[in-house]
């Protein structure tokens, strides 16, 4: 079950982290916190969201365009090295390596040219406006591969409710009691919402077999939740929690 601190505070953003093994030596804590991303947006969805969401009043083809437009020409002055200030950040070229002289010519292999990101003020105090949500403890050896739709033989695509489905991947068996193991499907817009599986038919470290439940959230990712560690005597205190990288869509 996640770990919230949504009872503590009202936050306007939210972001979801997961803790790992912290093997710096040193550094003192147990975990290090990592953000569990979310999927990828592209200049396509958020000038969709600028409609639905952010009130932007005019035509979405002609926004689309002129963003792209902006965004290219971005790009082509700050390769003719200009900071370019974008209100809440700044992005810069930048030259590495080292000249050992001053008549020593340019050499793209020892003076690697990259670009730079710095957040602006405006940026850094949203910081204030984001709440943190704890997902569990994840495990670098533990994943999911491959959601297969038995029924229609689509694989880290979609299903629909009462499919067959089978989960392929490692370290996955279900294990613990507890209302928060077993496997979810987790909307990517509202976390909140997951659908537990309640019919499992096959329960090993590296498939598990069931049936998708209804559920109402079109874009989900898959979620293991357990406390399998490979040995009966010694389960996890807390669940794991595993998450797919692919989004299935839930007709």
């Amino acid at each position: 079950m996640s770990i919230t601190n949504k009872d503590f505070d009202d936050k306007l953003h939210r972001i979801k982290i997961r803790l790992y093994r912290n093997y710096l030596p040193n550094k003192g804590g147990k975990y290090l916190a990592r953000t569990a991303h979310e999927d990828v947006l592209s200049i396509e969805d958020v000038c969709s969201m600028m409609k639905t969401r952010g009130g932007f009043k005019g035509d979405y083809s002609v926004l689309l365009d002129n963003i792209k437009c902006f965004l290219k020409e971005t790009a082509y002055e700050i390769c003719d090295g200009y900071r370019v200030n974008m209100g809440f950040f700044s992005v810069y070229p930048n030259i590495g390596g080292t000249f050992d002289s001053a008549k020593e010519p340019f050499d793209p292999k020892k003076h690697k040219i990259s670009f730079r990101y710095r957040t602006n003020p405006e940026l850094r105090k949203l910081v204030s406006e984001i709440g943190v949500d704890i997902a569990g403890v994840s495990d670098a050896n533990a994943f999911i591969s491959k959601f297969i739709d038995n029924d229609r033989h689509l694989i880290n695509d979609n299903c629909s409710p009462n499919d067959l489905f089978t989960i392929v991947g490692n370290k996955i068996k279900i294990e613990g009691d507890d209302d928060e193991c077993g496997v979810f499907f987790v909307p990517v817009d509202d976390p909140s919402k997951a659908v537990k599986v309640k019919r499992i038919a096959e329960n090993t470290p590296s498939s598990i077999i069931g049936v998708v439940p209804g559920i109402t959230n079109i874009y989900n990712r898959i979620e293991v939740r357990t406390k399998y560690t490979g040995s009966k005597k010694y389960p996890l205190k807390e669940p794991r929690i595993i998450t797919s990288d692919f989004i299935i869509a839930v007709a």
